[in-house]
This record gives structure tokens, sequence and C-alpha cells, in this order.
């Protein structure tokens, strides 16, 4: 018996170490490509995954001096405070509001520009056109906010400016409460619909040039091809970018509202994540904010869950 099963360690040892000698191999053999993930992956650890335990001060009547360790714990104080806040309606309702205004008018145009751009045959314009569109994208809120009021601004804006040459009243766009939300909604357009295009176009070229050409061996149009072999070919991924927008649909961008808000239009312009700077950063109820902020995370996520769980049942193969 015991020579029985120190043969059997043995053989687990030898099986153990050939399963382990490959994964090294490869390693080793990728050594090149595992350097280039590197950077993403200790982004993601530093970033995302070890701030994740800082979420227990939610729960904590939390003190910088006390330390998360020795905070009185409170349970579910601040959720309870926060849910029977009257400003909760307030801010749910902007947030929803302009997320789903770019959800409806924003999320579609890049895969529409995308269908434009691949139907260009001349290389270099679509290189420039391209050029052209993915500019915005490298641009600073700042900078977009600063250019929004040099065109809208009622009393030098160039905007308004044309607007009373032409014999009209100038128009006051920046504190208006009625195209607050849809200059939020354009300016996110302006900057953000280019940058969309590089998936949408990456993925466009895995559709098989073989459906083309027996689309127009058919009769199919260059419309028809569209509709009927590139929008099918790329559905997946389509759906894969929306089930991931769903995750971030209480984040409208803390940046873009923060700036662009103003006294005027202060009641459509509130929403969490302004909120959660007011009362975090500003006011120092760092447990209160804490405790906003993993609300957001909660509904985030089970949209998630539940949009994958409506596209596997579709029969596509979702984000897991």
């Amino acid at each position: 018996m015991t020579t029985q099963s120190s043969s059997l360690k043995t053989s687990v040892r030898v099986d153990t170490n050939k399963k382990s000698r490959p994964f090294l191999l490869d390693i080793k053999r990728d050594r090149y490509l595992y350097l280039l993930v590197l950077p993403g992956v200790l982004f993601f650890i530093i970033f995302k995954y070890l701030p994740m335990w800082g979420i227990v001060i939610a729960f904590q009547e939390y003190s910088p001096y006390a330390g998360v360790w020795k905070s009185e714990w409170v349970g579910l104080e601040h959720f309870i405070r926060f849910f029977s806040n009257p400003d909760f309606y307030l801010l749910f309702r902007n947030t929803m509001v302009i997320s789903l205004l770019n959800l409806v008018f924003f999320f579609p145009l890049p895969i529409v520009l995308s269908l434009l751009l691949n139907e260009v045959n001349n290389q270099f314009f679509k290189r420039i056109i391209q050029s052209i569109v993915y500019l915005p994208h490298f641009l600073s809120w700042v900078i977009i906010v600063g250019i929004s009021f040099l065109l809208l601004s009622q009393s030098n804006g160039i905007i308004n400016l044309m607007i009373e040459s032409l014999g009209f009243h100038r128009y006051d766009f920046l504190t208006n409460t009625d195209t607050f939300w849809g200059m939020l909604v354009a300016q996110n357009i302006w900057k953000e619909t280019g940058w969309g295009t590089i998936i949408i176009l990456a993925a466009i070229t895995g559709v098989d040039t073989q459906l083309y050409e027996a689309a127009k061996i058919d009769g199919a149009n260059r419309w028809l091809q569209a509709w009927h072999v590139t929008l099918p070919g790329i559905r997946s991924v389509i759906l894969v970018l929306l089930i991931l927008r769903l995750g971030h649909i209480m984040d409208v961008g803390f940046e873009q509202v923060f700036l662009m808000n103003n006294g005027a239009v202060a009641k459509y312009a509130d929403v969490f994540e302004t909120y959660v700077y007011r009362n975090g950063i500003q006011s120092g109820q760092f447990s209160y904010s804490t405790a906003v902020g993993l609300f957001k995370s909660v509904v985030g996520l089970v949209l998630v869950v539940l949009a994958n769980k409506m596209a596997k049942r579709i029969g596509e193969e979702g984000v897991y």
C-alpha cells in the first residue's frame, strides 16, 4: 500500500508538472503580448478592483480619524435617508431623461456613420473624414463647453448674432430649460460619434464578403446590402455595446453637466454625479455619497444582467 501511494503521488506530481509547463512555455513564448496587456490589467486592478473595498463605508458613519475599521456601523441608514430625500426623484428624473435621450439619439449615430463610411470607396477621402470626426473626442469638456458658450451666448454668441442679422430676436440657449437637455445630447453627439465608429467599422470588416456577392447576384443595391447583410453581420457587436451602455445608464458625465450647469437650469442639470460631488467632496459626507454611488452601481449591474439574459433568450451570445 505504501509503495502504491508513493507511486500515485509521484504520478500526480508528474501530471501537474506536465500541465504547468505548457502554460509557462506559453507565457515565455508570448511574453511581449502579455507585456502589452499588463498596463490594462494593472489599471483595472488599481483603479477598479482595489477601490471596491471602500464601499463598506456606505454602511458606516465614516470618520477619517477613526478609519474604516473603527467607524460606527449604521446599516442601511444612508440608503433610507437618500430614498426618502425629496431630491431623489429630481435626480432620478434628470439622470434617466438625459441617459435615455443619449440612448435614443446618440447610440445609433456611430452605427449609421460607420455604414456610410463603409460605402466610401476612395480610401484617401475616407481617412480624411475619419480623422475629422475622431478629433472632437480628444478635446476636453472644458473646451467643448467653451466653444458652446462662444456659439450660443445670448450677448455675443455667433449663432445669436446670425439670428439677429436675419431680423429675428436673440434666443437664450444657455439658460433655457427647454433646450438644456438637447444641448447636452448635441454636445455628446458631436464629441463622441466619430470615436464610436471604431468598433463598428472593425466589426464590419469581419462580415463575409461572399454574402455581398450573393446579394449582388440577387439584385440587391447598396442600401439593401447594408440592411440585409452588414447590419445582421454586426448585430451581435451592436447588442454587446447596447448592454454595456445600459450598465452606464446612471452615468451622464459629471464634467459636462457640471460645466453646463447654472442657476437658471439647476433643476434640470442636477444629476446623481453632481449630487455626490456636493455631498461627498464639498460637504464631507463620505458615507452618504458612497451610498448614492453604490445605488448607481447596483442599478447598472442589474440592467446589464437583465439585458444579457434577454440577449441569450433571443439567441445572441451577450456579454458573458
